[in-house]
């Protein structure tokens, strides 16, 4: 985090990127998804401002005091969403708003962005700071955070990493639908392109390998 060079520009790009197409999900959904869209614009926004290099801001101490507050805040949010869903599962109504794994997993990042922020706030992360500041880069060797932890979050996004992948791998496609026939599917000529669930899987993807970029720096 705060890096230097070409990467860390990269992972600005990135994640600012993201965020804004996040924000055009947003426009275009409503519901659990808009919420999602929501959840997941903060955290590109987040984390492009955590990625600026080092040469171009030094953050102040207490602007992680500020980060820890705002992703503390989004954690709480998703886990009263799966725990909504929990409940509406539990109730025995048979059905949930088909987003509980979503929720899940902002869970999870945001519960990440909050432990890097509270691991860079402390006096370990003070010297990944200033190691970084002064080497213009990341700073092999020094740890601000608590490897267990940190390892848990690097193997859950890996493998995230990994699953996305393989689901964006083209398959044949299914039988032409003759005409007047059933309706079309999400993603087609009738959906806007800020929906396709393509899309937004490759924006879940792009946000889990700036997580782990930024999980390594730890």
């Amino acid at each position: 985090m705060h890096g230097g060079g070409l990467s860390g520009w990269l992972l600005v790009a990135l994640c600012a990127a993201t965020g804004v197409y996040c924000l055009l999900r947003m426009r275009a959904c409503d519901g659990a998804e808009r919420q999602a869209a929501g959840g997941e614009a903060v955290m590109g926004f987040g984390m492009a401002a955590m990625a600026l290099p080092a040469a171009v801001l030094t953050p102040p101490g207490w602007s992680w005091a500020v980060y820890a507050a705002v992703f503390g805040g989004t954690a709480l949010f998703a886990l009263a969403g799966a725990a909504r869903g929990f409940l509406v599962d539990q109730a025995g109504s048979g059905r949930h708003d088909g987003h509980r794994p979503d929720h899940l997993h902002h869970l999870v990042g945001s519960l990440a962005m909050f432990y890097m922020a509270l691991a860079m706030a402390t006096p370990a992360g003070e010297g990944v700071r200033a190691a970084q500041g002064a080497h213009g880069g990341h700073a092999a060797g020094a740890v601000g955070g608590i490897p267990v932890l940190t390892g848990g979050l690097l193997l859950y996004y890996v493998v995230y990493v990994l699953r996305s992948g393989a689901r964006l791998v083209p398959v044949p496609a299914p039988s032409p639908v003759p005409a007047g026939g059933p309706g079309m599917t999400a993603g087609g000529p009738g959906a806007g392109w800020a929906t396709r669930p393509e899309l937004t899987l490759v924006c879940r993807l792009s946000m889990a390998l700036a997580m782990v970029a930024m999980l390594v720096t730890l």
